[in-house]
C-alpha cells in the first residue's frame, strides 16, 4: 500500500471479514477494531470483532467437515499441503505487503518470516511419513501389537501480531495434515495475511470448514477456550495471557501449548570474536524493531573489556542504520506495531534511566521524514544494567538492548538460570569446553552457540522453559505431530488355532 493512496478518514476504511467454511464472511457482531498502517500512525482499516455466535458457528463447520478429512488418506492431504506450499510461493509478494502494511516490518523481513512458515508447510507435506506407527509380532503366541497416531478432532489456534504469516503456519499446517479441522484467531492488529492464507487454502484443495480464520477480542478467545468440541489450542503471546489460556483451557479438558514471553541473554565471553558478536546483535536485537519472541534483549558481557568493544563497534553501525517505512527499499528496520507500542517501549527507557542505567544511545524522538507520525522507534541501548531493573526483568518488545556486566562465567550462567523466562539464549566464544559445557548447563529451551537466534529447523520443534512455555509440547516439529494426534495401541489375536479355552493372562515370556 502506497503513501499517497491512504485515505486516513473512518468512512474510507476498508472492513475485512472472517474466512468460515470456505467462504468471506462479514462480522454480524457490529463490534470492529482498529488497524493501524504503523510506519504513518494512521488507522487504515478495521477487523471484525466476532461475537460468541459467530465463533461457536465456525466451531460446529469444523466439526462437521472433521470426518471426512480425518478418514482422508494422508497422501491426499499431503498433496494438499503441496499445492498450497506452492501457491504460498506464487503469492509471496502479496502476502509480504499484507505483513508489512500492518506489522511495519521491511519487505525483506516480512519475507523472510513466510519463507519460516513455509518451511513447517513442506514438513507437513511428509505426514505420511510422520504418522507411521509401530509394529511388534508375536508379543505372545499368535498375539501382535501395534500402535497408530489419530488426529483430535477440531483444533484451535490464536496467534500473535508481530509474525502475521509464520505463526498460523507452525500450526494450522501441522494440524490439518495430521487429519484435524481448525479454527483460527489471528491478531486483530494485523490479520489480513491469516485471511489470505486461508483463502489460498482453499485454492490448494481444502474442503472447506478445515480451516477457518475467526478475527476477535477476548470473547472470541474464551469462546474457544470453552466450547467442549474444541480439543486442542495452540498460543503464541504474552506470559500474562499464555498462563490464562493454559490454566483455562485445561480447566476444560483441552490439550493446551501456550508459547509466551521472553528475555534472551547472548553472553560475550572474553574470547569471542567481537565483530561477529556486534553483527549478531545488530540483527538480533533490532530486527523487526526488537518484537520478536527470540529477539536478543540482554548481553552479558563476561568482564568488561567484551562489553567496552561492543559498544564502540555498535555505535557507528546504529548510526548507519536505516530506520523507515517498508515501503522505501533501503530501510532496514520499521516502526513498532502501534502507538500503544510505542508509548510503551519508550517508557521503559525512560523507566530504565530513572532506575540507574546508562542510556549509551536513546531510541526516543526518531522521526521519518515523511513518515513524521510513524511509530517509530530508534535503535536503543542501556549499559551498566542491573538485574533487579524492569528493563531487565520485564520483556520490552522493542528495538531495546540492555548490556549486564558479569564479572565470571558462572555467575553468567547463574544470571541466566534465576531469570523467570527460559526462550532462548546465546554464548559467543572460541573456547569449545565453554560452550559445551554452557549447552549443557544453561536451562533454556533454544541454544545458540555462536549463532544469536537459535530457531530451530521445522523438522525440529521449538519451544521455550520456565514461564516461556505452559503446556508439555512444543511446537511444529515432532512435538507438533505429537501434540495434534492421540496414540492408540492395538492389541490383536485371530481365532485359528486357539484350542485351549479362555486365557486371563499372559504367561512369562509369552508361553501359554
Amino acid at each position: 500500500m502506497k503513501h499517497e493512496s491512504i485515505e486516513i478518514e473512518k468512512r474510507h476504511y476498508e472492513k475485512l471479514h472472517h474466512f468460515v467454511n470456505g467462504q468471506k464472511t462479514p462480522g454480524q457482531s457490529g463490534r470492529f477494531g482498529d488497524i493501524y498502517n504503523p510506519a504513518l500512525g494512521v488507522v487504515v482499516k478495521q477487523v471484525p470483532l466476532a461475537s460468541s455466535a459467530e465463533v461457536k458457528q465456525a466451531i460446529g463447520m469444523a466439526q462437521d467437515a472433521f470426518p471426512d478429512w480425518a478418514a482422508t488418506p494422508a497422501g491426499r492431504r499431503a498433496q494438499v499441503m503441496f499445492s498450497f506450499r506452492d501457491l504460498i510461493k506464487s503469492h509471496i509478494d502479496e502476502l509480504a505487503e499484507a505483513v508489512s502494511c500492518e506489522h511495519g516490518k521491511t519487505l525483506d523481513d516480512a519475507k523472510g518470516s513466510i519463507t519460516r512458515g513455509l518451511e513447517v508447510v513442506e514438513f507437513a507435506c511428509g505426514i505420511s511419513q510422520l504418522l507411521k506407527g509401530e509394529h511388534s509380532g508375536s508379543v505372545a503366541r499368535g498375539v501382535d501389537c501395534w500402535s497408530m497416531r489419530q488426529p483430535l478432532g477440531v483444533c484451535a489456534g490464536i496467534t500473535p501480531f508481530n509474525f502475521p504469516a509464520m505463526v498460523p503456519m507452525w500450526m494450522f499446517p501441522v494440524a490439518i495434515a495430521c487429519g484435524n479441522t481448525f479454527v483460527l484467531k489471528p491478531s486483530e492488529r494485523d490479520p489480513s495475511c491469516s485471511l489470505l492464507l486461508g483463502e489460498l487454502m482453499k485454492q490448494a484443495g481444502l474442503p472447506d470448514g478445515v480451516l477457518n480464520v475467526v478475527n476477535g477480542d477476548k470473547e472470541a478467545v474464551d469462546t474457544l477456550l470453552t466450547d467442549e468440541r474444541v480439543q486442542a489450542l495452540s498460543f503464541v503471546g504474552s506470559t500474562a495471557i499464555g498462563e490464562y489460556i493454559y490454566h483455562t483451557g485445561s480447566a476444560h479438558n483441552k490439550r493446551v501449548q501456550a508459547l509466551c514471553g521472553a528475555k534472551n541473554h547472548m553472553v560475550v565471553m572474553p574470547d569471542a570474536d567481537i565483530d561477529q558478536a556486534v553483527d549478531a546483535v545488530m540483527g538480533a536485537a533490532y530486527g523487526s524493531a526488537g518484537e520478536r519472541c527470540m529477539a536478543i534483549s540482554v548481553v552479558v558481557s563476561v568482564g568488561d573489556a567484551p562489553a567496552d568493544a561492543l559498544i564502540e563497534k555498535l555505535l557507528p553501525k546504529l548510526d548507519a542504520l536505516k530506520v523507515g517505512p517498508y515501503t522505501h527499499a533501503d530501510s532496514e528496520m520499521g516502526p513498532v506495531i502501534n502507538p500503544e507500542a510505542k508509548a510503551r517501549i519508550e517508557g521503559y527507557i525512560e523507566k530504565g534511566l530513572e532506575e540507574g542505567a546508562t542510556l549509551v544511545r536513546d531510541g526516543r524522538g526518531t522521526v521519518v521524514a515523511g513518515s513524521e507520525q510513524g511509530c517509530f522507534v530508534g535503535a536503543t541501548i542501556f549499559d551498566n544494567v542491573k538485574t533487579d531493573m524492569s528493563i531487565y526483568t520485564d520483556e520490552i518488545f522493542g528495538p531495546v538492548l540492555s548490556i549486564v556486566r558479569a564479572e565470571s562465567y558462572d555467575q553468567a550462567v547463574q544470571m541466566i538460570n534465576e531469570h523467570e523466562y527460559g526462550n532462548g539464549v546465546a554464548i559467543f566464544t572460541r573456547d569449545g569446553d565453554a560452550a559445551r559445557d554452557f549447552a549443557n548447563r544453561i536451562q533454556i529451551g533454544m541454544v545458540g552457540i555462536n549463532v544469536p537466534i537459535p530457531v530451530p529447523m521445522a523438522f525440529h520443534s521449538f519451544g521455550g522453559w520456565k514461564r516461556s512455555l505452559f503446556g508439555d509440547h512444543a511446537i511444529h516439529g515432532p512435538e507438533g505431530v505429537r501434540f495434534y494426534t492421540r496414540l492408540k495401541t492395538i492389541t490383536s489375536r485371530w481365532p485359528s488355532g486357539i484350542r485351549s479355552g479362555a486365557v486371563f493372562n499372559f504367561k512369562a515370556g509369552g508361553e501359554h
